[in-house]
């Protein structure tokens, strides 16, 4: 039983440090609505889509009304696209990606994911397919939402796939250069990628999954960040136990809304996601609760090991607040929608450099970076094999979502809006990775691979 103490502390967390349900995310299985003829694949998409998820918003805003607990976004998530459409003859599948997006604005959602490929070890034809048709997909789409997954732990690195993914990456900014870049915000490449992510661009619904179920995000950085106010000079040791228990209340409220919002729409509970999400909003910044630990600003030395405490004891204090903790669980680090972050890229501490050596102990990966236009495609695609590196050979996940702006260079700011909030255009090395890169083949898996 909740005291009156917990409700009283919930309702102040709230009202005033940011607390939210990021996300409820209805992850819906569309294999059953592969057939060989384009068209009618596409109607059974937006079919399947729209009947399973009409209540979705509803339910969303009545529970916040009810319960008095904000929900940020409600979001579908859906089978991987190369999968569906790979049974068609399709030669492009750009006519998937609007069938989505038509659904999605049907069910009055905020976003749509599941225009994926997984080719961590290779290509089928539909994977091929599906990521020559991102660019113009995610430039002709609202609420479309694309990843790729090009390597893991067991299966080593898809270079080729890396390469590909460069390419994809500046076509799409120029596809949306008039919107400075937005398309390249909707498209994350991964390695570990995991199948039951309610957090956008990453979110796919996976084969292991049921028909349809219910994901929840939560949130919270702001209150994080106000309970450790209340242990300044104190050992890690407190720290830890501090963001531990807060970590426990937010994930309840989590399990609660995504429980209430199963039983409303009788579809199964996936997951609570416990991760950290900023926003660009004040106060609700992971990178002020690191320097609440005593960072005079956020990418210092000092913050690395900062974050590997924090990520850590949210996962401790989430996991016994619920029985389904899942997704990516821990704390992001979006450089444009964390108001501290921003703050600290502007300063010069946080770089490119530092961000991928925090990755290595955050929930993902390089997330919401924007980069000069000029940035070649090779460099793109080795800052996305560093990056699968350290997921491949940590065993964790690990992504890259960066927005190579044309006509911007270091030092310019981008506003994209809304949770994606606005960020500075950083640095990358002018030194050529193409020979790297064009090598191709495949990194083979690591040894900790033979786990059997």
């Amino acid at each position: 039983m909740l005291s009156l103490n917990n409700i009283f502390d919930t309702i102040e967390m709230i009202d005033k440090q940011h607390l939210d349900i990021r996300t409820i995310t209805m992850g819906i299985s569309l294999l059953d609505v592969i057939c060989e003829d384009e068209k009618r694949c596409c109607d059974k998409i937006y079919d399947k889509i729209t009947r399973q998820a009409e209540h979705l918003v509803k339910t969303g805003e009545d529970i916040e009304s009810e319960f008095g607990i904000p929900i940020v976004h409600k979001r579908i998530s859906v089978t991987p696209m190369s999968l569906v459409a790979g049974s068609t003859a399709a030669g492009s599948y750009v006519p998937f990606a609007t069938a989505m997006d038509k659904a999605a604005k049907a069910c009055g959602v905020n976003f749509i994911g599941g225009f994926s490929a997984l080719v961590q070890k290779g290509f089928t034809s539909g994977d091929r397919k599906l990521i020559a048709s991102i660019p113009e997909a995610l430039a002709c789409t609202d609420y479309v939402c694309s990843s790729v997954n090009v390597g893991s732990t067991r299966a080593g690195i898809n270079m080729d796939a890396v390469a590909e993914m460069g390419r994809v990456i500046k076509k799409t900014a120029h596809l949306t250069a008039d919107r400075e870049g937005l398309g390249c915000a909707k498209l994350v490449v991964f390695c570990n990628a995991v199948e039951d992510n309610p957090f956008m661009a990453g979110a796919f619904h996976g084969v292991g999954e049921a028909d349809s179920v219910i994901n929840v995000g939560v949130s919270g950085p702001g209150v994080v960040y106000h309970a450790l106010q209340g242990c300044k000079g104190q050992p890690f040791d407190v720290v830890a136990e501090t963001i531990k228990k807060t970590a426990f209340q937010i994930t309840r409220m989590g399990q609660m809304v995504a429980a209430e919002a199963s039983r409303r729409l009788n579809v199964p509970f996936g997951i609570v996601d416990l991760s950290l999400a900023p926003t660009p909003a004040v106060g609700d910044s992971v990178a002020r609760i690191l320097e609440e630990m005593g960072l005079e600003i956020c990418g210092t030395h000092g913050t690395t090991a900062a974050l590997a405490l924090l990520n850590d004891a949210v996962k401790k204090g989430g996991v016994m607040a619920s029985s389904h903790v899942g997704g990516l669980s821990g704390a992001f680090i979006p450089v444009s929608e964390d108001e501290g972050m921003i703050a600290a890229a502007l300063d010069g501490t946080l770089t490119l450099e530092k961000l991928e050596a925090m990755t290595c102990v955050c929930s993902v990966g390089l997330d919401m970076i924007a980069v000069p236009g000029t940035t070649a495609a090779e460099t793109i695609s080795a800052i996305i094999a560093d990056e699968a590196a350290i997921g491949m050979v940590n065993s964790k996940t690990t992504a890259v979502r960066i927005i190579p702006v044309e006509g911007k260079k270091v030092g310019d700011m981008i506003e994209m809006g809304g949770l994606l909030g606005s960020a500075p255009v950083m640095p990358v090395h002018e030194k050529s990775s193409a020979d790297f890169i064009a090598r191709g083949g495949r990194i083979p898996a690591p040894l900790q691979s033979l786990k059997n």
